[in-house]
C-alpha cells in the first residue's frame, strides 16, 4: 500500500476514534450526573456515589489521554510528518500505523522511551 493510501486508512480510523471518545465520555457524563442527582441516603449510598464519582474521574482521564494522541496524530497528518518515529526519526512500521493510528513512534522508539522510563522511575 503506497504511503497516501495507508495515511487516508489511518485518518479515517482517527476520525472514527475521536467520534467514539467523544461519543463514550457524553455518555459517561450523562450516567454520572443521572446517579449523582440521587442525593441524601446513608453513609453507605454515599460511599458508593464517592466511588462511582472516581470511577468516572478515572474513565475521563483515559479517555482525555486517548483523545489528545488521536488529535496530535491528526495535527501530525496534516503537518506532514505522521508516520515518523519521534524518538529515532524513522519511519514507523506500517503493520504497526495500521493497528494503532495514533501511535508517535516505531517499536524501537517504544522500546527505548519505555527503557528510558523505567530507567528515570528508579530516581
Amino acid at each position: 500500500m503506497a504511503l497516501s493510501g495507508l495515511i487516508e486508512v489511518c485518518q479515517k480510523k482517527l476520525l472514527q476514534k475521536k467520534n467514539e471518545l467523544l461519543n463514550r465520555m457524553t455518555e459517561s457524563c450523562g450516567e454520572l450526573s443521572d446517579f449523582v442527582e440521587l442525593r441524601g441516603g446513608d453513609e453507605g449510598d454515599q460511599a458508593v456515589r464517592v466511588l462511582k464519582e472516581g470511577e468516572f474521574l478515572n474513565m475521563n482521564e483515559r479517555f482525555q489521554q486517548q483523545l489528545a494522541e488521536v488529535e496530535r496524530a491528526l495535527a501530525r497528518i496534516e503537518e506532514g510528518s505522521y508516520g515518523v518515529c519521534e524518538v529515532t526519526g524513522e519511519d514507523i512500521e506500517p503493520e504497526r500505523l495500521k493497528a494503532i493510528p495514533w501511535t508517535s513512534c516505531s517499536i524501537e522508539g517504544a522500546e527505548i522511551k519505555e527503557s528510558m522510563g523505567k530507567k528515570y522511575a528508579r530516581y
